[in-house]
């Protein structure tokens, strides 16, 4: 919310500085986001008059000028290369020390060519308010000599941005901002009440009114024979100074009165809709365009004002271009509306709008105002258009808004830790509107203000459903009572001054409760701890990534872009955190990281949901080893860091089956995944797929893998046994078996192992052969099986035994012979 000074000081009878507004307004609540002040950046430049302008003596495009700027400033000289540079012009003048924002220098005194040069004659660009210009400005030639250019401009008006909380949508109006200052004791706030503008003839337009849930209550009224045109330039100069771009005199008052009492107003042409009665009811499918230029189709759940021909206004967010206002318009019929905060906020979020209306309509807007707006807004088109007034038009009536709560002074210090005196607690509340009805030395009662919707919420019996109507009545009424009673005691306490609350210190005794985290939280730690003490780094990247490389890895799904990006860079949510960890790496890289390590735990977005994932990647070499040499990172340093991750988790790895099922981003021979079983998918590792090494600029493949942790915790999570060290002498046989090509070594590795669990405490490959010795379209696999007795020796046919189970397990399951 944007307001400049001069305009709060409409509302707000104060002396006091910007800078003394600003901390109030953090005081209480109101933070200030901006505060862009042209006097500070701009006060230096003071209006010139050239005395003389001489060429100079060794430079062609170059003149020599005696320059007038007031006292302190007579006669000073300087060089200036501006081709309207002549006796006689007035112009803006900067003197040494000056920071000209256009330019982005500060001015110092010097020679150039050869001449002295104290200063510089400037235009409107270098000033940094408007566009290329081929010269200094010129101003007119009564323009007083010396004055500061933002006085005389009228440019030295501060423009303030504070951040609005959900709750305070009455703090999108700049007399209630005053009115807190106010309460605040930065000045006094000024009376308001508008003059009532007696209708001449009936309105030209009437309500229908079928959709009271979404509309419970709006006005309307013709004005006739209006000129539309330009607004004056005060009116021009507070919208801009707000970000709003003056249009025309019909909207610019509407706009005006959305930031002035925070009422959204709306204007139709009443020449351009069709019959004599303008219609709210819900959408039937309907599409029309709007102001902004785009077209929207409504449905049953969106407000509408619709004309005998169809819809030509999005209740509460935006009007319609049919029946727009234009310089050509005369008559006009004013819309002053009171709309469901619910049903604008969820009809903006379908169709992505986003006005100044909803952010008003949607937090709650005075509920008893619309009367005097339509009055004040009336004399505004009166004042600046002319024309006459029509009768009001009313559909519904005001809503039952009023509701009282109550303070115990008590309270105060129990809950909010500061003793506030009860005449204090009185003023304040009444600075703030809040009407006293009823006070003793415990408490005190008052009537809520209408603009403070977030004082005492109404809560509906129909949330009490379950509850019997005696008791959900005694229910609401004690809840309405904490909630209001809660809510004045922050009103007092941002007032009075939350930095005048003591620090109290915890009792001694009290201790201070562990940090709860959750299991899926624990979890993804413990991930991240081990893989730092792998040697990686962590990194934390955004979830949003380049479209173009999601797509590159795996998948970019329409639903998953961001229709409002930070950047044009950061448009989709990431299926994996390589799409974060890549791109980092890379520029790791070309800024002379020779070798990476990077590892990321976060979350992963697929048309499933959202998923947590532990990602990484290295790059380049090993650290040094004893011997000097530095060993290249290969596919088995990545797979180790998954092995050990996942033993870290409590998986049991000697379980885990390795496949080459993996993502397309992965090189299709040098990559595996783990799983236990087909479908508890827990690790991705391997090398960057060839055609991706070169999209990412890596000189050579870098490795990678993926950890996915929701697998690990929800499913497969194990607890370690202890290791148990058998008195007896384990067994150690080798088979090598001839399976087909195609076949998975992990398969065979599997197998062995389920053919004796008991015994059987460890299954590793040691050789794959093909070559002429074994069949061609066949490989031969050969494994060691470790045999662990644990209460006796084993015998020879038991050996023989648990050889014969290896040998038939995996015939049955990969169709392999003993070679």
């Amino acid at each position: 919310m944007k307001f400049t000074l001069s305009w709060l000081r409409d509302h707000l009878d104060t002396d006091k500085s910007v800078d003394e507004i600003c901390s109030a307004l953090n005081a209480i609540g109101l933070e200030v986001e901006s505060l862009e002040d042209p006097f500070k950046t701009l006060g230096a430049f003071r209006i010139a008059r050239i005395l003389s302008a001489s060429q100079h003596p060794n430079a062609d495009r170059l003149q020599v000028c005696q320059v007038d700027a007031g006292a302190g400033f007579e006669n000073m000289q300087v060089v200036c290369g501006a081709p309207n540079a002549r006796a006689g012009l007035v112009t803006i003048f900067a003197p040494v020390g000056t920071y000209v924002p256009g330019s982005d220098i500060t001015l110092k005194a010097g020679k150039i060519r050869g001449e002295i040069s104290n200063g510089m004659m400037c235009s409107t660009e270098e000033l940094g308010l408007g566009g290329e210009q081929s010269g200094i400005m010129e101003l007119p030639d009564d323009a007083p000599v010396g004055t500061a250019y933002v006085d005389y401009a009228q440019l030295n008006d501060p423009v303030v941005e504070i951040a609005i909380t959900p709750n305070r949508g009455d703090a999108l109006s700049i007399r209630n901002i005053a009115r807190d200052l106010a309460a605040a004791g930065m000045g006094t706030l000024k009376p308001w009440k508008p003059k009532k503008v007696e209708g001449s003839f009936p309105s030209d337009i009437e309500w229908n009114n079928q959709f009271t849930q979404a509309c419970p209550y709006i006005l309307g009224r013709t004005i006739r024979n209006v000129k539309n045109g330009p607004s004056p330039e005060w009116l021009q100069a507070r919208l801009r100074a707000v970000g709003v771009r003056p249009i025309s005199l019909l909207v610019d008052i509407t706009n005006y009165f959305t930031f002035d009492l925070g009422r959204p107003l709306h204007v139709f042409d009443i020449d351009k809709i069709t019959g004599k009665t303008l219609t709210i009811c819900p959408g039937h499918g309907e599409t029309f365009v709007a102001l902004d230029g785009k077209e929207y189709q409504v449905n049953d759940k969106d407000c509408v004002i619709a004309d005998q021909v169809g819809v030509q206004s999005l209740g509460g967010l935006m009007g319609g271009e049919h029946t727009g206002v234009t310089e050509e318009t005369i008559n006009v019929f004013v819309e002053c509306a009171l709309f469901n905060p619910v049903n604008v906020a969820l009809s903006g979020r379908r169709h992505f709008i986003t006005s100044d209306a909803r952010q008003r309509f949607e937090r709650g807007v005075d509920q008893a105002m619309l009367p005097d707006a339509m009055e004040a807004a009336t004399q505004m088109i009166l004042d600046l258009c002319g024309g006459k007034a029509s009768d009001v038009v009313v559909s519904g009536a005001e809503p039952q808004w009023q509701r009282q709560a109550t303070l115990q002074y008590k309270r105060l210090e129990s809950f909010g830790g500061l003793a506030v005196a009860p005449q204090r607690v009185i003023q304040i509340l009444t600075a703030l509107g809040f009407e006293i009805k009823d006070h003793n030395d415990q408490q005190v009662t008052v009537e809520v203000p209408s603009w403070r919707n977030d004082i005492v919420m109404p809560m509906k019996m129909a949330q009490h459903s379950s509850i019997e109507a005696n008791q959900g009545s005694q229910l609401l009424q004690t809840a309405q009572a904490l909630e209001g009673e809660v809510d004045l005691i922050e009103e007092v306490l941002r007032i009075e001054g939350l930095d005048h609350v003591p620090a109290v210190s915890l009792p001694m005794h009290q201790a201070v409760p562990q940090a709860a985290i959750t299991p899926d939280q624990t979890r993804s730690l413990l991930c991240a701890r081990l893989l730092a003490a792998r040697g990686l780094i962590e990194t934390v990247g955004f979830s949003f990534v380049d479209h173009e490389i999601a797509a590159r890895l795996g998948d970019a799904p329409e639903d998953l872009r961001l229709l409002n990006p930070i950047s044009s860079d950061m448009d989709q949510l990431r299926p994996t955190p390589l799409a974060s960890l890549l791109p980092t790496a890379q520029r790791n890289i070309a800024r002379g990281l020779g070798n990476v390590a990077f590892f990321e735990v976060g979350p992963i977005f697929t048309k499933d949901g959202e998923k947590t994932v532990a990602a990484g990647v290295r790059y380049g070499y090993l650290p040094r080893q004893v011997s000097g040499k530095a060993p290249e990172v290969t596919l088995w340093d990545v797979k180790t860091d998954v092995y050990s991750v996942l033993d870290g988790l409590g998986v049991a790895v000697e379980s885990l089956q390795i496949t080459t099922e993996t993502p397309i981003y992965y090189h299709p021979g040098r990559s595996g995944r783990l799983s236990l079983g087909p479908k508890n998918i827990l690790a991705y590792f391997g090398e960057l797929h060839p055609s991706l090494v070169k999209e990412f600029g890596f000189d050579q493949a870098p490795m990678i893998f993926e950890i996915l942790i929701d697998s690990v915790m929800l499913k497969k999570a194990q607890k370690k046994k202890t290791p148990f060290l058998s008195p007896f002498q384990p067994l150690k046989r080798d088979f090598a078996f001839v399976v087909k090509s195609d076949v998975e070594v992990g398969k065979v590795l599997s197998a062995a192992r389920q053919a004796e669990r008991q015994l059987l405490s460890n299954v590793e490959l040691f050789d794959v052969y093909v070559g002429d010795k074994v069949t061609e379209g066949y490989k031969s696999v050969a494994i060691q099986v470790t045999l662990q007795p644990q209460d006796r020796s084993l015998k020879d046919e038991e050996i023989e035994a648990v050889s014969q189970k290896i040998i038939k397990e995996v015939a049955r399951l990969t169709g392999g012979t003993l070679r």
